[in-house]
Formats: C-alpha cells, sequence, structure tokens
C-alpha cells in the first residue's frame, strides 16, 4: 500500500534536494526524501511524532533558499499536513 501524500512530499524533496545551490541542505533534503519515501512504503504507516520532526527539519530548511526550492519544500509540508489529517492522535 503506497501513502501517496508522502511519496508526493517525497518527489517534491527530492526535486528541491536536486535545485539547491546549497550542498549541505541538498544532502538534508535527500535524507528527508529517502526517510518520505520509505514511510510511503511501510507496513505500518508513520505516527504524528515521526511526521512532526520530518516537518521540523523542512521548517528549518525552507528559508535558506531561492523560491522554487521553498515552494516544492511548502509543497511537501502541505502533502504530509495531508496524510496527518486522515491519522487518528494528536
Amino acid at each position: 500500500m503506497t501513502r501517496e501524500e508522502l511519496a508526493t512530499a517525497s518527489d517534491l524533496l527530492e526535486s528541491a534536494a536536486a535545485d539547491t545551490g546549497d550542498a549541505d541542505a541538498s544532502d538534508r533534503l535527500a535524507d528527508l526524501a529517502g526517510q518520505l519515501e520509505r514511510l510511503s512504503t511501510a507496513d505500518r504507516g508513520p505516527d504524528h511524532g515521526r511526521l512532526a520532526r520530518i516537518q521540523s527539519a523542512l521548517n528549518d530548511l525552507g528559508s535558506g533558499d531561492g523560491a522554487d526550492v521553498a515552494d516544492a519544500i511548502d509543497e511537501a509540508d502541505a502533502a504530509i499536513n495531508e496524510y496527518r489529517s486522515d491519522l487518528e492522535g494528536v
């Protein structure tokens, strides 16, 4: 079962990683994309805490680059929020 919102967020972050001029940000974005890709196909979906940590990292990365990268990060964050809206709990 694929969690489409998380797969979409992963794709967006891969794009942002390729577009950024900052090597450290690119590595972090690629790592977050990989995490979301694995979570999108895992047997069990992630909980709110795991996704909140990913979104916190995205928030840190979203302010230091160009508009295209920031837009992709914002769209990825929105896709994660959409997924989280159906999760039980917090």
